[in-house]
Order: C-alpha cells, then structure tokens, then sequence
C-alpha cells in the first residue's frame, strides 16, 4: 500500500481525493502502484530508496533525443514519481518483437560522438558512471564490466576468483570489441516487464538504465532476457543491419546484466556467470 505521507503528498499534487490504490508489478526496486483520482484520472505512483529524479530525467532524455514511447512525468521528487498510467500487459508475440525492433532500431539512430550520458544513471538500485569517453571498449571495461564486477566483490556477492577472470576478459576487450561501434542511445533495461504490450504493438517503455553504447549491448540484453526472439532479430537486420561477430560479442555483453544481477539477487547467478566465462575461454 502507499503509506499515508506518500498518499498525502500525490492527492496535494492533483488536488483530488484517491478513491483506489493497486499494487502493480514491475517495482524491483521500490513499489510501484495505480492510483484512481476522484476526478476519474489514472496515475503510477512509484516509491523508492533511489533518487527518482535521475528516472525522470532519463525518461525525458529518450523522449525528447530518441523518440521513444515513454510514460509521462507529471510530478518527481527525490522519493517519488507520479507518471501517466498506460494499460497494457507483458505478453511478447512476434508481431510485437517485429514492433520492438523497429522502436529499438529508431532510438539506435540517435547518436552521440561519444559514449556515456549526460549524467551518470541507474541499473536497478545501483549507480551506472557515464564519464564521456573515445573508447568503447575502454568504457565497456571500466564504466560497466569492471565497475560492477568490483562493486559486487566489494559486497560480498561476487567470489574473488571469478572476479579474477573477469578482469583476465576485462584485460582483452580491446581485441574481442574491435569493430568500432557508432554510440547510439539504448534503453539499457529491455526485458518482459519494462515493456508494457497492447494488440502487436509495444504501447511504452519503462524504468529505463540508458546511455549512448554499442547498440549490440541492447540486443545481447534483450536475447539473454528473452523478449528478443528470431523475429525481432530478423526484422532488426532489416531495419539497421548488422555486424559480423555479433554471435560472439554478445556473451560479452551479457557478462554486464549477469554481474548487476548477481548484486540485485545473489549466488542463484552466479552459476550463469560461471558458464558465460567458460563459453568465453576465461
């Protein structure tokens, strides 16, 4: 339920009595709810310990520079975010996939001449550095491979010796990322629940980690999480194309999420972990 500070604060906001609350899914991080006005609105209310206004302003970000389909902001404050409620569920038919590749193939098409971001974002509850940098396999290495890798053996959660091999990976990328990507903006986070489906169509994106990256750290994301299937792939092609060696860079990539997960969720990843290295050679 929302709390009763929290209650206050959204019908201050509207200047209007909520006549129902419903918890909603989707809130990894944080709580996530429905709120019905008595002026017949619908609104998310979403609570968390991150400061949301960092979400807010990525959401404007892939609005504004990607054209992305994206809830509007209506109100945020450090602890909280009133956004506009969009119907829709999480089912993924492949007329949607063939849809996801042709908005992912759009905000792939706005680029930057450097990779990173503006400000430094979120994954979940944890902080992304987005230092602009030349490099992408410099950045990859130290701003999102490394960084959580360290970050996640600093915890507690990742064994130093699988932290050892992913440094000995770490120590390579300038060779097994050698095919100089454009930097493009991504959502960073496309997965079941953070795209709400209507009809064939996705109707909006949320809770986005975004900054200007490899595209391929999108694709290799959204396979590994299984909202991209042949029928994305195939229609992405044809919309942007593709790099030969995606096949491989793609367990690169996936090494990213499987790390921040095993600091979301603990050891139940670390065995995924584990078997990307040894696909890898590490």
């Amino acid at each position: 339920m929302v709390n009763d500070t929290t209650a206050g604060e959204v019908a201050g906001w509207a200047d209007s009595r909520i006549t129902a609350v419903i918890e909603l899914d989707g809130g990894e991080v944080g709580s996530v709810h429905r709120v019905d006005l008595a002026d017949d609105r619908r609104v998310v209310v979403k609570t968390a310990d991150t400061d949301l206004r960092t979400e807010a302003k990525m959401l404007a970000h892939l609005r504004s520079e990607g054209g992305l389909r994206v809830p509007d902001v209506y109100h945020v404050t450090p602890d909280l975010l009133v956004m506009e409620f969009v119907a829709g569920e999480s089912t993924v038919t492949p007329a949607v996939e063939r849809d996801l590749a042709d908005r992912l193939a759009a905000l792939h098409a706005t680029e930057a001449d450097q990779f990173g971001f503006p400000f430094d974002t979120l994954t979940g509850a944890y902080r992304q550095p987005n230092p602009w940098t030349d490099g992408w396999a410099t950045f990859f290495g130290d701003e999102r491979l490394g960084y959580a890798a360290s970050r996640a053996r600093e915890d507690g959660e990742l064994p130093p010796d699988l932290a050892e091999r992913i440094d000995d990976l770490a120590a390579d990328l300038p060779a097994l990322l050698d095919h100089d990507p454009t930097p493009s903006l991504v959502h960073g986070d496309v997965w079941s629940a953070n795209v709400l489906t209507g009809g064939e169509s996705v109707q909006v994106f949320l809770d986005p980690a975004c900054y200007y990256a490899d595209p391929e750290v999108e694709l290799a994301y959204a396979e590994w999480t299984e909202v991209a299937g042949d029928a994305f792939f195939e229609r992405y092609r044809e919309r942007a194309g593709a790099d030969s060696g995606y096949d491989d860079r793609k367990h690169v990539y996936q090494l990213y999420p499987l790390v921040t997960h095993v600091r979301h969720f603990g050891e139940a990843y670390l065995e995924p972990l584990e078997a990307t290295l040894d696909t890898l050679g590490y």
